[in-house]
């Protein structure tokens, strides 16, 4: 199996930053990508943690998902390596000059996509 990273139309506008022009075409669509390995993750995370998330009320099911990626360094490691694992040799040289940056706005697009998809994780 192959994987593509997925375009992401109407991000880029005249006034978007480097940095969100990064975000936007090479984060996001990475993101989109590993979407059901990002869940797969966060199930292994709450398996090894014993935590029963189905039996939390949708508030702590958020916060639990918020919790772990800002909280728990091995893990949110984990889930920003599966993002710089897919970056060419050119995105990981932009990476490089601005990592704390990009690795919160992963940490937050995540954050989001998974609090998006409890339902998936449920």
């Amino acid at each position: 199996m192959t994987k593509e990273r997925p375009k992401l139309e109407n991000l880029i506008h005249a006034q978007t930053t480097d940095v969100e022009v990064f975000q936007n075409t090479v984060l996001r669509p990475i993101i989109k990508m590993q979407h059901h390995l990002l869940i797969a993750f966060f199930k292994s995370f709450l398996h090894k943690r014993k935590i029963d998330f189905g039996s939390l009320s949708l508030e702590n099911q958020k916060s639990t998902i918020k919790s772990a990626l800002e909280k728990d360094i091995a893990f949110k490691n984990q889930i920003i390596g599966c993002v710089l694992g897919q970056f060419s040799m050119k995105e990981y040289d932009m990476y490089s000059k601005n990592s704390s940056e990009f690795n919160r706005r992963i940490k937050q697009i995540i954050i989001k996509r998974l609090q998006d998809s409890i339902l998936d994780i449920s």
